[in-house]
């Protein structure tokens, strides 16, 4: 009988009481298992032998992941057994995509390699932004999450669609994806691969020019006339009068306001892809500013503008963030082309918002320009008015636009 199934308490262990344990008892039952320890075992050999208890009391009580206990005992490889960092906190699916990628590595030179990898960083961490969490193996291993890890699949693909550009690399993705679950499933004993079921077509349009349809005007202010509740009028505005993505509204944390000051604004890490690393607040902190002064009424709050018990990152999906703005959409009489719109709709309204702001701006510049000898009105803006000039006049013009579209 292994020490696992004699019911040890890992959570009542110290760090120091684990490393003892992890030299007196694992290393022993994993050599017994013929496993080699002159490299970092897997936590699939872990689990293997008995001890996949000891992840999550790391994990829990001391903030570790197994790679990163690991190296506290001897294997300081403690980003992952090739020394890449893949951003996420899940050693099975660490080891199913490093187990991946050396069979790619032994078939397709090292630069086909990298770029899968890269690609499906991408996607494991952009599905730990979406979902709370990156327990992709764990997922496919269980047969009872057929039906839900297709949508959620799904959901990762379409917010990933923010980020890529060409279809030709919308195509490259999901070819990597897919056989990513191929191998899952051929190798890792999966119950089943949601990658061979996505309908990319209904997703992502990659047939030719693609139709990327924005609210207008006069639909963004029906859905935030719609809004009955703060929280619902602050969805409206991250989306439509922020830019934000869906996962990012989902997630957004008060740390990360700076509303002191002529330059409110949202900082984000370096995690932000294709993106400013700060999202100006040019309307609406008066809102943001309510919703926060509600939500600080709350015994226990951690800080998440739209927090969620349920969820064991504390706060809400993508996917609930979709949800409910469908249902301010179907609550407006909201119909774009006459199909229900989604939440990417909002974000692509403050795009040409914005890019119109900026078209204005420029033609009243222009004869400015012009009395400068050039005809060009974008030479004005760069050379003739400095930075804080700039932020000004973007920031007027493209408040001017959200007032009339928000209505007040």
């Amino acid at each position: 009988m292994s020490h696992e199934q004699a019911q040890i308490n890992w959570s009542r262990m110290s760090l120091e009481e684990l490393q003892q344990y992890w030299n007196a008892h694992v290393e022993l039952d994993l050599e017994r298992n013929g496993v080699d320890l002159e490299s970092r075992p897997t936590y699939r050999e872990i689990t293997d032998a008995g001890y996949s208890g000891i992840a999550y009391a790391l994990r829990e009580h001391h903030g570790l992941t197994l790679t990163e206990f690991l190296a506290t005992v001897g294997y300081d490889d403690c980003e992952s057994s090739d020394g890449y960092s893949w951003g996420i906190d899940d050693d099975p699916t660490i080891d199913a995509l490093e187990a991946f990628l050396r069979r790619v590595e032994r078939k397709w030179a090292q630069s086909t390699a990298d770029s899968k990898r890269y690609r499906l960083a991408t996607y494991v961490r952009l599905y730990d932004t979406v979902h709370g969490t990156a327990a992709i193996v764990d997922r496919v291993m269980d047969g009872g999450n057929q039906y839900d890890e297709l949508p959620r699949v799904e959901a990762v693909l379409d917010e990933l669609d923010d980020d890529l550009e060409s279809d030709a690399s919308k195509r490259r993705y999901l070819s990597d994806i897919r056989q990513f679950y191929d191998h899952l499933e051929n190798r890792h004993g999966a119950k089943f691969n949601p990658g061979a079921n996505v309908d990319h077509a209904e997703i992502w349009d990659t047939e030719g020019e693609t139709d990327n349809p924005a609210l207008s005007s006069e639909q963004v202010g029906a859905l935030y006339d719609a809004a009955e509740t703060p929280d619902e009028q602050l969805l409206i505005l991250a989306l439509c009068g922020w830019g934000l993505r869906r996962s990012e509204v989902a997630s957004l944390h008060s740390s990360q306001l700076v509303l002191e000051g002529d330059d409110p604004h949202i900082t984000f890490g370096e995690e932000r892809k294709n993106g400013p690393g700060t999202v100006a607040l040019i309307y609406g902190v008066s809102v943001l500013l309510e919703r926060i002064e509600t939500l600080e009424e709350r015994d226990e709050w951690t800080g998440y503008l739209f927090p969620s018990k349920r969820s064991s990152s504390g706060h809400i999906t993508g996917e609930t963030v979709q949800a409910r703005f469908k249902r301010l959409a179907d609550r407006a009489g909201v119909r774009v082309y006459g199909d229900e719109p989604t939440s990417k709709m909002g974000r692509r309204f403050w795009y040409t918002t914005y890019n119109a702001a900026i078209d204005e701006l420029l033609n009243n510049l222009g004869t400015i320009a012009a009395e400068q000898g050039s005809a060009d009105p974008s030479v004005v803006l760069k050379n003739y008015l400095s930075e804080s000039e700039r932020r000004k006049y973007r920031r007027e013009y493209m408040r001017d636009r959200l007032v009339e579209a928000f209505g007040q």
